[in-house]
């Protein structure tokens, strides 16, 4: 079955092949990232290597070219293991997440061949990507930015400052949203691919988040910073589109994030609910547990079809948005519920460091958060829903 060629049931479950994928990311990550979870959670960094281990296994350009170095899968094999990876630690999955389905993808649709042939290589084979669109004055309204791009020879001259831009300690390459007319709106926005060695680029504070730790999200200081003509990615004044666009894919990739969180979360707290006994007998065995457990998957599957749904709608070139904004929401709300609930399964333990409940708990909250808030996927949705789609 071909995703491209055909739009499944949303019933439609995982292909053989796609089976065998997502079972080796799951292993790759319960065997090799999830003895680092808690150092990494500690230390606000992930554990030395890594980055290398999941370029290895094929994580870093699913979807770009095998002759680029890439993996040459679908969107939904990119789904996939953002999933997979979210179920031991959505920290290494959000990195994973921004790099393919943000800056990849990007690259993929709106950059030239000279472009592609010079940057999708070295993503899928060893440079992290990073996405900056936000500002502090711009979150939601994230075209109000003001970081100008000022034409010079040969070029343009970025200044101003990013906020929030995940994979920024790790990059190399970061595509950048700025502005080259002010008074033009939106339709000055331009897409800049900017190199983390570039004269007058610099990574900023660090934040220190509550949840996804591990994954750095920092600020980014642009000083003059001067960017060749040929990094113009797309047309000048088209970074509007861009982003836009490929936000709408993104919240695909949040999606399965938030999917993969419930399932780790839902995953510890039915074993956890088997061995604590209480009264005589495995917690398990009260009608109340079982209650809230069944619950928990029935929203997880739910998640999941919407998620899957999405992602094969993108593949196959059907209009997509509205179901993506829709699981986007969705999910992000089923993660939050369901880590809730592991905690409270867990009980006391729930709520110490020594069991994971907690993490999956702090983790989840973003979710509802980054790439569009939930009031913005409603608003999304609403428009769709209400515009006879």
């Amino acid at each position: 079955m071909s995703a491209k060629n055909h739009v499944p049931s949303p019933l439609t479950r995982l292909s053989e092949e796609e089976g065998l994928f997502y079972s080796t990311v799951r292993q790759f990550a319960e065997e090799t990232i999830a003895p680092l979870v808690r150092t990494m959670d500690d230390e606000q960094q992930f554990a030395p290597g890594l980055l290398q281990k999941l370029t290895g296994l094929g994580l870093m350009g699913i979807e770009v070219a095998e002759d680029l170095g890439g993996a040459g899968g679908s969107f939904f094999d990119a789904v996939l293991a953002i999933e997979a990876l979210a179920t031991v630690d959505p920290a290494v999955s959000v990195l994973v997440d921004v790099h393919n389905t943000l800056v990849i993808n990007a690259l993929r649709r709106w950059g030239n061949e000279e472009q592609q042939q010079r940057w999708l290589g070295r993503l899928a084979t060893g440079t992290v990507g990073a996405y900056a669109l936000s500002e502090a004055g711009s979150g939601s309204d994230a075209f109000a930015l003001v970081t100008r791009a000022t034409t010079v020879e040969g070029g343009y001259r970025l200044t101003g400052r990013k906020l929030w831009i995940s994979n920024a300690r790790e990059a190399g390459l970061f595509l950048i949203f700025a502005t080259i007319d002010p008074a033009a709106g939106y339709r000055g926005i331009t897409a800049f691919m900017v190199e983390k060695d570039s004269p007058g680029f610099a990574v900023g504070r660090k934040e220190d988040k509550l949840g996804i730790r591990a994954s750095s999200t920092c600020e980014i200081v642009l000083d003059d910073c001067l960017i060749a003509a040929e990094n113009v990615v797309g047309e000048p004044g088209k970074g509007y589109k861009i982003a836009i666009e490929t936000l709408n894919e993104g919240r695909i990739g949040i999606g399965a994030q938030m999917l993969g969180l419930a399932e780790g979360a839902w995953g510890h707290a039915a074993r956890y609910a088997k061995e604590r006994r209480q009264f005589g007998k495995p917690i398990a065995e009260f009608q109340a547990v079982q209650f809230t457990l069944a619950e928990m998957a029935t929203e997880i599957e739910a998640a999941k079809l919407m998620v899957y749904n999405a992602a094969r709608l993108k593949d196959a070139g059907q209009p997509y948005v509205r179901e993506a904004a829709m699981c986007k929401y969705f999910a992000s709300h089923v993660a939050e519920r369901v880590a809730s609930q592991c905690v409270e399964v867990f009980g006391g333990n729930g709520f110490v460091r020594d069991y994971p409940a907690e993490k999956y708990y702090r983790d989840a909250k973003v979710g509802k958060i980054y790439e569009g808030t939930s009031n913005m996927q409603l608003a999304t949705i609403a428009k769709q829903v209400l515009g006879g789609r």
